[in-house]
């Protein structure tokens, strides 16, 4: 039978075990691993599969914290070139704790309605990570934060500063430093621009930005594409 091409496919489990044509772009592992940037930035046109890439790296960094899970993702990248690198890459498979967030649906008329969407996409990824507060790892207060960001019930500020604090939870119950990827960090800022609210979007994805990115003692390393 022959492959289809994988257009409108960005998620790379559904590339690789429905058959579709995939270009194997997975020595980016070792690329990153290399060069030991702490935080990457990959800027490339639309339709040029960035999205892609990172639910590649997603997929092969990350400690799903279920054996089962994590060994059906090792088994996506069988035949792939990374697999051909060495231990000191492959060893690096199911390791990390992810935090794995886009801002491409913050397209909205006003800032009070691009922030909600934020607040939505972050408060899904908190949900993602719900194990942590069955851990024993997090105090009360933290669980209370926890808990107030996922059912969006945190104010600004905590959103702002919600990567650097769920990279410190998932450290805590993992004792793991958590990779960080964010796609299409662009959108919410053009549409701002464009919208007459851009001053209000930079100052909070600047501070969602700075507080992970920056000063985190958390992070393994990050990612960002647009």
């Amino acid at each position: 039978m022959k492959k289809a091409l994988p257009i409108g496919v960005d998620n790379f489990e559904r590339v690789i075990t429905d058959g579709y044509y995939y270009i194997d772009k997975t020595m980016l592992i070792k690329e990153l691993l290399d060069l030991k940037g702490e935080v990457n930035l990959f800027t490339r046109p639309r339709r040029f599969g960035k999205t892609l890439n990172l639910s590649m790296l997603r997929y092969f960094f990350e400690d799903t914290g279920d054996a089962e899970k994590n060994a059906r993702n090792k088994a996506l990248f069988q035949g792939l070139k990374i697999m051909e690198a060495g231990e000191g890459y492959t060893g690096e498979m199911g390791t990390y704790p992810v935090i794995n967030l886009t801002l491409k649906s913050a397209k909205q008329a006003t800032f009070q309605s691009a922030y909600a969407k934020l607040k939505e996409e972050i408060a899904e990824e908190f949900k993602r990570h719900r194990y942590v507060l069955e851990s024993g790892a997090l105090d009360e207060e933290d669980k209370r934060k926890f808990r107030e960001i996922a059912g969006r019930e945190a104010g600004q500020d905590e959103y702002s500063g919600a990567l650097k604090f769920l990279s410190k939870c998932l450290h805590q119950a993992t004792g793991k430093n958590t990779v960080i990827l964010i796609d299409e960090y662009d959108v919410p800022l053009e549409n701002a621009y464009f919208r007459g609210f851009y001053g209000e979007m930079v100052d909070f994805v600047r501070s969602l930005f700075e507080s992970g990115l920056k000063t985190n003692d958390n992070l393994r390393f990050a990612v960002i594409t647009g």
